[in-house]
């Protein structure tokens, strides 16, 4: 029930209790007295009963003869009749009830129930009607003036008795009230904790709405991050992937890479072999012997032009197909080569009894010629006559050329001390082997490079183990000098051969590449020292100006050689270009300016260099003993203090600026006095060298010096 009818039902239940109480009254014993609507005419009618109770001024003379006279009966009738006592006594009793009655007033007894109360007034007064009054009052009016105060009386007691009843009506009213209102208490209290509890389960409700929003929200929440965390995975998942195919295609590109590398390795191996099979000292029993040095010169270059460009590759990463197809190139125009030398002795072998009569003439000639210049000096020697009385000299000292002769004594004992290995075409077994040992000695040399010191030491101990007669791996095969009896002098020479060839064209192109291959080449020198006599063999044989010597020119000497003597190249008659001889002249001159001053820093630290920096000394002072060249003395000066000047002038001193002063001031004047206009940019950038090392004092190290933190790289 709602509160609003609840209060509608407290309000409606006082009216239906008022209606009761007049119900009540109508059915009280005053209720049911029956009125006239002319009583209030005649008002003296109903006075007596309206006006309140007040006793007669004669009622007290009244009651006083009525108590002596009743004292005086009393007393006979005791005389006379003892045992007559109790009709007496009580209308005596009655009397002084009545007299005390009217003397204290209308309230009854407290502690007599109104009932029995009643009851024994009506019936007392019904004994003094009939018994006592007619005794006690005579007289007519006291009897009627008693009845009348009897009947007041018992009107006022019936009266008081209904206000009694009234009040007690109205106080269980009351009572009935304050109970209802208790119970109506009750229901409001009971009303009001059904509210608060439900209330609180409005609460509740709300709260587990909030919360059952709140879980559908963090729900909501974790979806989201799921939904979230699964664009992410699929984000991961494809970076990964892309990730994945990026490496495929990086894993793919090095093989790639590494499949043209190998290929460039392969191409260099065959070209390396193909170059091997042109020897510039070929001979043939039967056929004279045919000139093959420019077959040679120019597999020289073609092997240079496939190791620049592998270098150059493996110096930017991998190589590209248009590396492979140049080295494709080379290795056709090598073939090529090859054919045309085969065709050449072929042709060489078919004219063969035509030529035996003309070699007989042309030795014969020779002969006439030798006498000759036994008895007349030639030109050459004249003029050299006269410079060596001017202070200089064409030819080297008698002790340097000595020298010379040895060295190329021991480079031709060294070729006929492998004549088995190289004469093995009808070998197959000898000429796998001598296949093997030439790539084992060859490829090292054209692998070495400024990448990383570790390379470079990787390098010198492949070629150490294959010179100490350990097993190396080369082309995916086992080799060892120990496989021939020859095969160590085979080695030694192709080794030292290489190592003059990779001066005259890796160094030639790149100034800065001869020191790795001088520091590997004077390592290799200090432990196995007839390596460095072939290498200077080929080297004189090559650069004469290393010795020092100006080979002169003998009568009887064709031009194309005597020019092949002065270090030209002569291919088909013509002879290489100034600029090209000058390049590959410099080449050398640096690889040998570098190999003097460096030393193997992993070697025996304690052991002095094979062919230090007193040689180079030497080769200055000689130089300058000697009358200049055009073009080639300005040129190999300048290469060799390039290279060579700042480590003489840390070991010389003084007496190296000597030297660089008599340059300056004797000997450069020499030089432009023999220099034509064509032939004056060397000469300049000698000049310029010059004037900026006695200007500063000082010369700078070169171009390309191997520090010490290449070494741990």
């Amino acid at each position: 029930m709602e509160p609003w009818g609840d209060a509608a039902g407290i309000a409606m239940e006082p009216r239906q209790l008022r209606w009761k109480t007049l119900e009540a009254l109508r059915a009280s014993s005053k209720g049911r007295l029956k009125y006239y609507r002319h009583w209030h005419q005649d008002e003296d009618i109903l006075e007596g009963c309206i006006s309140p109770l007040v006793l007669s001024p004669y009622s007290g003379w009244v009651l006083d003869r009525v108590i002596g006279q009743s004292a005086q009966e009393i007393t006979l009738s005791r005389s006379s009749t003892p045992k007559g006592s109790t009709p007496l006594t009580n209308r005596s009793c009655s009397l002084e009830q009545i007299t005390s009655a009217s003397q204290q007033g209308s309230s009854p007894p407290s502690s007599t129930d109104p009932n029995e109360t009643k009851g024994n007034d009506e019936l007392g007064l019904l004994e003094m009607d009939q018994e006592d009054l007619p005794a006690v009052l005579p007289s007519k009016v006291t009897e009627v003036e008693g009845c009348i105060q009897m009947y007041e009386e018992m009107h006022r007691l019936k009266g008081k008795e209904g206000l009694r009843q009234r009040q007690e009506q109205q106080e269980q009213m009351v009572r009935a009230v304050y109970a209802l209102a208790s119970e109506q208490l009750k229901r409001f209290d009971e009303l009001k904790e059904l509210k608060q509890h439900q209330e609180f389960q409005d609460l509740q409700e709300v709260m587990e709405k909030s919360l059952k929003e709140a879980q559908g929200q963090q729900e909501k929440l974790k979806e989201e991050h799921r939904h979230r965390a699964k664009i992410l995975n699929l984000k991961l998942r494809e970076a990964e992937q892309q990730r994945q195919r990026q490496e495929e295609l990086e894993r793919l590109r090095k093989e790639e890479g590494q499949e043209r590398l190998r290929r460039l390795y392969s191409i260099q191996e065959e070209v390396l072999q193909l170059n091997q099979q042109i020897d510039p000292n070929y001979r043939h029993k039967d056929l004279p012997r045919i000139d093959l040095s420019a077959y040679s010169n120019r597999g020289n270059q073609i092997c240079g032009l496939v190791s620049g460009l592998i270098r150059t590759t493996s110096e930017r990463g991998f190589p590209t197909q248009v590396d492979v197809a140049n080295t494709e190139r080379a290795l056709q125009e090598m073939r090529g080569l090859i054919s045309s030398m085969q065709q050449e002795i072929a042709a060489a072998v078919k004219e063969k009894m035509r030529d035996e009569e003309e070699e007989r003439q042309k030795q014969k000639e020779l002969l006439k010629k030798e006498q000759l210049k036994a008895q007349t000096p030639a030109p050459a020697q004249q003029s050299a006559g006269k410079q060596q009385k001017e202070g200089f000299q064409v030819k080297g000292e008698e002790s340097t050329m000595q020298w010379y002769q040895q060295l190329q004594g021991v480079a031709e004992q060294c070729v006929a001390s492998f004549s088995e290995i190289s004469n093995c075409k009808d070998n197959n077994e000898v000429k796998k082997i001598k296949t093997d040992l030439q790539k084992a000695a060859t490829i090292p040399v054209s692998q070495i490079s400024r990448i990383a010191g570790s390379q470079l030491r990787e390098v010198f101990d492949k070629i150490n183990n294959l010179l100490s007669g350990k097993s190396v791996q080369s082309g995916g095969r086992t080799v060892s000098v120990t496989q021939h009896p020859q095969g160590l002098d085979f080695v030694y020479y192709k080794l030292a051969e290489k190592f003059v060839s990779q001066g005259e064209e890796e160094v030639a192109s790149h100034h800065d590449a001869a020191f790795p291959i001088a520091v590997v080449a004077s390592g290799i020198w200090e432990l196995h020292p007839r390596v460095g006599d072939l290498f200077l063999a080929h080297l004189h044989k090559k650069c004469p100006y290393s010795v020092p010597f100006y080979p002169a020119l003998k009568e009887g000497t064709s031009m194309e050689e005597y020019q092949r003597m002065l270090g030209y190249q002569v291919k088909d008659s013509k002879v290489e270009e100034q600029d090209h001889f000058l390049k590959r002249m410099s080449g050398l001159i640096r690889l040998y300016a570098a190999i003097i001053q460096l030393q193997w820093p992993y070697g025996n630290k304690e052991g002095t260099h094979p062919h230090g920096l007193n040689y180079g000394w030497r080769w200055l002072a000689q130089v300058l003993n000697m009358e200049p060249l055009a073009d080639v003395t300005a040129t190999v000066l300048l290469d060799f203090l390039e290279v060579c000047g700042n480590a003489l002038m840390k070991q010389y001193k003084a007496q190296f600026w000597k030297i660089m002063v008599l340059i300056q001031e004797d000997y450069i004047p020499r030089i432009e006095a023999i220099t034509s206009s064509g032939q004056m940019g060397s000469l300049m950038r000698f000049k310029k060298f010059m004037e900026d090392c006695l200007e500063q004092k000082k010369i700078p190290l070169p171009k390309g010096t191997l520090q010490p933190s290449f070494w741990k790289s």
